[in-house]
């Protein structure tokens, strides 16, 4: 079948990579793709946003199926778009419904979906310009630390992690009189700080039955030791030792139950991928936030890690029929390490030559692109995050060094990453 893949970053060229591996895949075009991605299939000139120019080039190409990478075009509606066009309502499209998207679109949305079917989460309050002055009075006799969450999407910049009132107030007018993030600030979610270990859990759904997929840990912080200021992912790990057989059977039954439950019972329509931000808390876990599709880093050490044929398990999530797939998993650990722009998360250039991507990788390593581009025959970089290495190991130190020593290899001006992937691990 031919299939398209909506998206340009690493995610995308690690799920190009799978989807041309299988048998089932005839044609694979990605829409816009990066420079890694055209080694996988044929990048179309579409912005993930332009719904008719998509829908075209799925009847010029014969499209069978979408699978859409980012969270943009699913909160705008571009499965509903595809499904409303008669041209184009026959083409399977891997992602939820721009109703069921507000799971991640909107965070008093997710807030009181968990509430509603007793999925575990931080307690909390949202509030608009309306009952701005409530605001302020639940964030005084709030306990400290305090979580501040723009409810629509910010491009990763709308939760705020506030040490004290004051501190927190201020961010609170800056958000709802002042426009801070725009739109997407003008409802505030105000939380409770949940403690303990960070982890992504995913799922692949129809709607009715689920997969489990590999759990993984990214690195946000663009400095050694998760210092500095939060990036898209500096990098990411998995499996996870401490997410054991008991607690993932927790993380079922509390969790990924009641979640694909509420999605039946509110009538919501979702195939596709569901990622779970969890805390670990003393062996508890809580949802920190949905998103509606996969990680970036994290697709970089799940994708790899399944040995299943995505396209079947595609396939299936189309036909209702995932509770005929039974997952198998790489049992040994990956890495994936991320090479940023100098600057970034700040300002940064683009245009820069990207060498060594010509190297033989080490056996168990895979060299993915996010932000870069074909210019006149040659990569360039086009992006905050620019590469990622994912490397097998039979620990995360060992993975990790595997990366490291990989990433040593390929090189453009101003290349930063950061070497202490799975620190915490070691």
């Amino acid at each position: 079948m031919n299939i398209l893949l909506i998206g340009a970053g690493g995610r995308e060229h690690a799920f190009a990579w799978k989807l041309s591996q299988s048998s089932l895949c005839e044609n694979l075009f990605i829409a816009p793709g990066n420079a890694g991605t055209a080694s996988c299939g044929t990048n179309l000139p579409v912005t993930v946003t332009d719904f008719e120019k998509l829908a075209a080039a799925c009847i010029t190409h014969n499209i069978e199926m979408v699978l859409v990478g980012p969270e943009e075009p699913l909160v705008k509606g571009v499965y509903d778009y595809f499904k409303r066009n008669p041209q184009t309502k026959h083409i399977s499209v891997i992602g939820p419904s721009k109703e069921a998207a507000q799971l991640e679109g909107s965070k008093a949305f997710a807030k009181a979906f968990m509430q509603r079917h007793g999925v575990p989460t931080a307690g909390y309050g949202e509030f608009t310009a309306d009952n701005y002055a409530e605001g302020v009075e639940y964030i005084k006799s709030h306990p400290l630390p305090i979580v501040l969450k723009a409810d629509g999407l910010a491009a990763g910049k709308g939760v705020l992690i506030c040490q004290n009132t004051i501190e927190a107030l201020s961010e609170f007018e800056l958000m709802l009189q002042r426009s801070k993030f725009g739109e997407a600030g003008k409802r505030v979610v105000v939380e409770e700080f949940l403690k303990g270990i960070e982890l992504s859990v995913f799922v692949l759904t129809d709607g009715e039955h689920y997969v489990l997929l590999p759990e993984a840990k990214d690195y946000k912080r663009v400095g050694e030791g998760d210092t500095g200021l939060n990036t898209g992912g500096m990098g990411a790990v998995s499996p996870l030792p401490f997410a054991d057989a008991a607690f993932l059977q927790r993380v079922k039954e509390k969790v990924i139950e009641p979640t694909i439950a509420g999605l039946k019972k509110d009538q919501l329509e979702y195939k596709g991928f569901i990622f779970f931000g969890l805390m670990n808390d003393d062996g508890e876990p809580k949802v920190i936030e949905y998103n509606c599709r996969m990680g970036d880093p994290e697709t970089e050490v799940v994708i790899p890690r399944i040995q299943n044929d995505l396209v079947e398990m595609l396939l299936a999530t189309e036909h209702k029929r995932l509770h005929e797939i039974k997952i198998e998993t790489n049992p040994r650990t990956a890495a994936a390490v991320v090479a940023v722009s100098g600057g970034y998360p700040g300002d940064y250039k683009t245009g820069l030559p990207v060498s060594g991507l010509d190297a033989e990788p080490l056996p168990g390593s895979i060299v993915f692109q996010s932000g870069t581009k074909l210019q006149e025959g040659e990569v360039v970089t086009n992006g905050g995050r620019v590469l990622v290495v994912t490397s097998f190991g039979e620990s995360i130190a060992e993975a990790a060094e595997q990366s490291n020593y990989m990433m040593e290899q390929l090189f453009f001006e101003g290349m930063y990453c950061r070497t202490d992937i799975g620190f915490e691990f070691n």
